[in-house]
């Protein structure tokens, strides 16, 4: 039997001009493609999760510069009998690896977690998206593999987004052989907009998974094929390291705001933990009234609880089943102590963590892509999988087609040294053989009244936790349309750097605002990309974030599928 999870949802990054959908099954995500992919899952009998996965390894293809499965993935599913699962497909770092690995004459070289051979964790996103089928699906995966293989062969017209990419990732790509011979041109060239790009050795890839089951992928040709290159070329990576790999089966953050319940994922994604607690902090203030009259006041609030939280991200969090998570990072009266720090004339030094109640009650008791579906029986699913930074460690071993991920530099590799997207880490998050690498992926659902009202997610590195909190201020707390909060402005702080990004289309005397109130502002034309679904009178309402193409749409289920099912509802 393959590497096992459970079971899951998952929610897909979307795009384009926010229109919306409603129907029987809604799906977004971040290319007008894989939300084809998962319809025509729905339209073959498939449910949500059908559709999430479908879409998933459709993005592999189409999208492969942010997801795959070269990397690995978060899913949580909410079922129609008020089951919520969370299934853990993040990368591992290999057995062999050490916690000086990245260091050379005792300096750090963090091109070495981000560039190359020692940067790939052991891929997830495939155990999980399978043990997601297995378990609440109504097809199989070989189905939404053989589909996603057919479009990998005949190929696709690269859009402006991944021409870019392409563009400026092409001297990287072009140091390894089996990457040069995929994505670029013979000449050495990158790919441009509306040019056709093929991938046979993924469709190949996929459709050996297909007819042989994932095991093809986890101890077989594909495992020993990676790890007979990684000894060539001086990685870390063998073929055991694969055959351990085991998806999670996770207990999902749940927290509660203004009468919602909002459900998150748990570490080794720190979204859930602290989309959670800045929602705590930002619980003691009348944000409504606020929004209203001083909006420049709003969004100091909302940058200062951001800050708060993230100074404890870079302390407490890391691989729970290596280093206890305090319970006490979510603990109400914690977050009045945060809030009440927060001043309204003025920006507050934040110069190191906080210390949270219970801090040995460990709260489980021992580029990214987001898909968002749910589905008129009740399921409702959001997945956000990645492989890093674009292109991941921008090596494809030849004959593979699959793109490896460059998950090793989410690991704090020194202390005080930032990885890629400026996050800083202590020793929970330090390098360690099997350990899963700290994620700001926050694939989320919340409910009122014990049934789903939306579920979000987002692309973007650790701006993905202040995306969710936003969606959901937006929506729920100034009681925003889904389009309007999908395409309304965004900020973002991570303590450190101690900055404050701001999309360029917040307006300009907000921004005035916060510059005297000491913040140092840095514009920037996108935080990141969210997709969403809720619901509405007229039934499942599903967005794509106009900030990037992207397709939200709806499907009437067909009537094929698995006879055999779970009594669930699934």
């Amino acid at each position: 039997m393959g590497p096992i999870a459970w079971a899951a949802g998952l929610a897909v990054t979307c795009a384009a001009a926010v229109p919306s959908a409603a129907g029987e099954a809604v799906v977004a995500t971040v290319h007008p493609v894989a939300t084809d992919a998962a319809l025509a899952a729905v339209r073959g009998g498939g449910n949500a999760v059908d559709a999430a996965v479908a879409a998933a390894l459709m993005l592999g293809v189409v999208d492969g510069h942010n997801s795959g499965i070269g990397g690995g993935c978060f899913i949580l599913i909410r079922s129609p009998d008020g089951q919520t699962v969370a299934i853990d497909g993040r990368e591992r770092a290999p057995l062999r690896a050490t916690g000086d690995m990245y260091l050379r004459d005792g300096r750090p070289q963090p091109e070495l977690s981000r560039l190359g051979p020692l940067a790939a964790g052991v891929p997830g996103a495939l155990a999980a998206y399978e043990e997601a089928i297995r378990q609440c699906g109504k097809l199989t995966l070989a189905e939404h593999l053989l589909a996603a293989a057919r479009v990998a062969e005949e190929g696709f017209a690269i859009d402006r987004l991944y021409a870019r990419k392409l563009e400026r990732s092409a001297a990287d790509l072009a140091r390894f052989e089996g990457t040069r011979a995929v994505l670029l041109k013979p000449d050495g060239s990158p790919y441009g907009e509306g040019e056709r790009l093929q991938q046979p050795d993924l469709a190949r890839t996929y459709r050996e998974v297909a007819e042989h089951g994932i095991d093809w992928f986890y101890r077989g040709p594909f495992a020993r094929r990676v790890g007979r290159w990684m000894e060539e070329h001086g990685g870390v990576m063998r073929a055991e390291d694969f055959a351990a790999y085991r998806a999670r089966r996770r207990r999902p953050v749940r927290s509660t705001y203004r009468g919602y319940t909002v459900l998150g994922f748990p570490p080794p994604s720190s979204g859930g933990v602290h989309v959670a607690q800045i929602l705590n902090i930002l619980e003691q203030f009348d944000l409504r009234s606020l929004y209203r009259t001083d909006r420049g006041r709003f969004y100091h609030v909302v940058a200062e609880a951001m800050k708060l939280a993230f100074a404890d991200r870079a302390y407490w969090l890391g691989d729970p089943d290596f280093a206890p998570v305090p319970r006490g990072l979510i603990d109400k009266q914690y977050a009045r102590r945060l809030a009440a720090r927060i001043e309204l004339d003025r920006v507050i030094h934040v110069s190191s963590h906080g210390r949270p109640p219970r801090r040995a009650d460990d709260l489980f008791e021992r580029h990214t892509t987001h898909i968002a579906a749910a589905d008129s029986r009740g399921n409702w699913v959001a997945v956000t999988a990645t492989i890093n930074t674009a292109f991941g460690s921008k090596v494809i071993v030849p004959g593979t087609g699959v793109v490896l991920n460059n998950q090793m530099d989410d690991f704090a590799i020194a202390p005080g040294v930032p990885n890629a997207f400026g996050l800083l880490g202590a020793e929970a998050n330090a390098v360690a053989p099997g350990k899963r690498p700290l994620s700001s992926m926050s694939p989320t659902i919340v409910l009122r009244q014990g049934r789903p009202v939306l579920t979000l997610g987002a692309a973007g590195g650790p701006k993905i936790i202040t995306q969710v909190v936003l969606g959901i201020l937006y929506h729920l707390d100034l009681e925003m349309p889904l389009a309007r909060a999908a395409a309304a402005p965004r900020i973002h702080h991570q303590w450190r750097p101690d900055r404050l990004a701001v999309e360029t289309t917040l307006d300009e005397d907000v921004v005035t605002i916060l510059q005297q109130l000491g913040h140092r502002v840095h514009r920037t034309g996108s935080v990141g990309v969210m997709q969403a679904i809720g619901s509405a009178d007229q039934g499942l309402v599903g967005v794509h974030d106009p900030r990037v193409p992207g397709k939200a749409a709806r499907a009437v289920a067909g009537s094929g599928g698995r006879t055999a099912q779970r009594g669930s509802g699934f």
